[in-house]
């Protein structure tokens, strides 16, 4: 009898064991489905980390129970799951040689003077979109000497100088990404009025001058 009874409390045991197992594995589950799991990288901090998860400082500090205790690089924070794009590495500014901002610069003036400031950032950022797309050639000056493409290039008005706004136009498209990597392409309707680029998805108009993907 004695043997029978313990037979079922062993049996009993056991099967708690694997409930309580199963039911922690359910629950982890449900919680990968709620939040991630984010390695501290070298130099990190929790305000740096949540400015590029853009989450609630605050936030992050309490779920992890880190009010008096720093972090260091190899921890492991739980994190609020957020949307991919939102998720997405921040990208870095763009770097460019002095002989690459003085050439952009160039096209810029000859290519959209008279356009505001918005305008003239737009397209530059169209260029660097271009050497980061497969499509086009993969420098500053490829892109922009690439044949048949800007008008300044052709009429050789992209050789005069360049005047400040649109130096100061380069430097904003180095660090701003306002348009979607995808956007390279842009023209005037107004001087182009049929043209295939009439065909492509528009992103934006700025002043006289229409971008699109």
């Amino acid at each position: 009898m004695l043997k029978l009874i313990a037979v079922i409390f062993a049996a009993s045991t056991l099967f708690l064991v694997h409930f309580i197992q199963f039911a922690d594995l359910r629950v982890f589950a449900e919680t990968l489905d709620v939040y991630d799991i984010y390695e501290v990288k070298e130099g990190e901090t929790i305000s740096s980390i949540a400015d590029q998860l853009e989450v609630s400082e605050e936030e992050l500090t309490m779920m992890n129970h880190l009010e008096d205790q720093p972090i260091q690089k190899g921890d492991k924070l739980i994190i609020p799951k957020v949307k991919d794009k939102i998720k997405k590495e921040k990208k870095p500014d763009i770097s460019l040689t002095s002989e690459e901002k003085d050439l952009l610069a160039r096209l810029i003036h000859a290519e959209a003077k008279g356009e505001p400031f918005e305008g003239k950032v737009a397209v530059a950022e169209v260029v660097i979109n271009r050497v980061q797309d497969d499509r086009f050639p993969d420098t500053i000056r490829g892109v922009i000497y690439e044949n048949k493409q800007f008008q300044p290039v052709d009429n050789g008005s992209i050789n005069k100088p360049a005047d400040e706004e649109a130096k100061k136009a380069v430097k904003q498209a180095m660090k701003n990404h306002a348009l979607p990597d995808e956007t390279v392409f842009f023209h005037n309707p107004t001087i182009v009025p049929q043209s295939w680029l009439n065909t492509r998805e528009v992103v934006t108009e700025i002043g006289n001058h229409r971008f699109s993907m």
